[in-house]
Formats: structure tokens, sequence, C-alpha cells
């Protein structure tokens, strides 16, 4: 587990977090951050997904901007994560993340790659779901976005999880998504909120964040 550098198309260099399993290597991820950066949620994560056994490998999204961000929770910190996506060109992201994907394939040649997102990381991983031809497979998170670009078709298998009471998308936006790419697998947690997967948020809801792990486990286990 630790920090390596990543050298992009355009010769912008960044940083990542790193999960080497300490077995047998059953595929990779590309787990992309929330609007708080790598911070040590976003760390825990990789470490937890490298202990099933998967080559994971977070992106330093916001290095473009700003380098070494790790925001907390509170409001201050939210507006900044905020501002920080709105600065950020989506082509330059999807390139950055197809970098890590591109390095955890140098790495394990003979293994399936996945993205897994949480919140800006979840509309991220239905991008690169839609775009990325190394993609084998898709998570996300309660992405924000996924519904205003619900046309873009995932390529690849995709599972999304959202909270019935998320403040920042509605069951609407949700509908959406299902009318629009019937083929992606649609989940929606009972009275949980936005952030229900990250113990650091007051959202947090242990039982849906362990049923949706278990889920997305499973489904990394069907297609990597």
């Amino acid at each position: 587990m630790g920090q390596i550098q990543l050298t992009a198309n355009d010769g912008h260099q960044f940083s990542a977090y790193e999960g080497i399993p300490a077995g047998e290597v059953k595929g990779s991820i590309v787990l992309i951050q929330e609007i708080f950066g790598v911070n040590p949620h976003i760390r825990s994560v990789v470490d937890g997904y490298a202990e099933e056994g998967y080559y994971t490998i977070a992106p330093a999204l916001f290095d473009r901007i700003e380098s070494n961000v790790e925001l907390g929770y509170e409001a201050d910190d939210m507006q900044k994560g905020i501002k920080f996506v709105t600065d950020m060109k989506p082509e330059n992201t999807i390139g950055d993340i197809a970098t890590a994907a591109n390095a955890a394939k140098e790495k394990y040649p003979q293994g399936k790659i996945a993205t897994i997102g949480y919140c800006f990381g979840g509309t991220m991983a239905w991008l690169s779901a839609a775009s990325l031809d190394l993609v084998s497979c898709s998570v996300c998170y309660y992405g924000g976005q996924i519904a205003s670009l619900a046309d873009k078709t995932p390529k690849c298998p995709t599972l999304l999880h959202f909270g019935e009471l998320d403040a920042h998308i509605p069951m609407s936006d949700v509908e959406k998504i299902r009318q629009a790419q019937p083929d992606a697998e649609v989940l929606v947690y009972d009275g949980v909120k936005h952030g229900f997967n990250c113990e650091a948020r007051s959202d947090y809801d242990s039982t849906a964040a362990k049923l949706a792990k278990e889920r997305s486990l499973a489904h990394l286990k069907k297609y990597l």
C-alpha cells in the first residue's frame, strides 16, 4: 500500500494510491474518489479491495489543479471540493483514469479491470464504462450527474447504487437512468441518504454499505 507516480498522455504527472493484494490477484480496480480527494476514507476503501484480492489504484484526479488534496466532510471542505470539480475538464479526468487503468494493465497484464467510483467518482465511473475499452465492468455509487449523462451507454456491465433519501439525487433521476439504460443494474437502498458508504460522513449506513459492498464484490467476481 502506498503512493506511486503516474504520467498522463499529455505529460501531466500525478500521484495515485495503490493497494497490492498479499496473495493471488483476481483483477484490478481503478477506484475513483469523491469530491474530497484521495483522503483517508478513499485510501481505506482501496486497502479493503486489496484485501479482497484486487489490485486497486486511486488516481489523485485533483492533482491537475492542486497537489495532495485531502478534504474532510464539513461545509467549507465540501465547497472547496465542488470548486475543484467545476474547474476540471472531464476529458482530462477520463484521461487520468485511463492512465491509471493502463498502469494496472502493465502491472497485471493477465487481469481484467473495473472502475468503482463514489459521488463525483460514481459519475466518472459511468463515463469510463461508456468510453474506455480497457474497462470490463463498473460500479457507480450515487453519481449525481449520471442522470444527465444517461444517454452515454456503458460498453461493459455496470452496477449502480443509490440511496432512497439522497437529497442530491431524486428518485426521478434514478428512474430516468433505468429507462434510458435498461441493461444497467440499478439498486436503491431504502431509507438511506447520499454518501451512505462513507463511515466518516453523517449519512453513513453500515447495513447498506455492507450490502452494497457484497453486491459490488459479486459483480467483480462475475465480470473480472
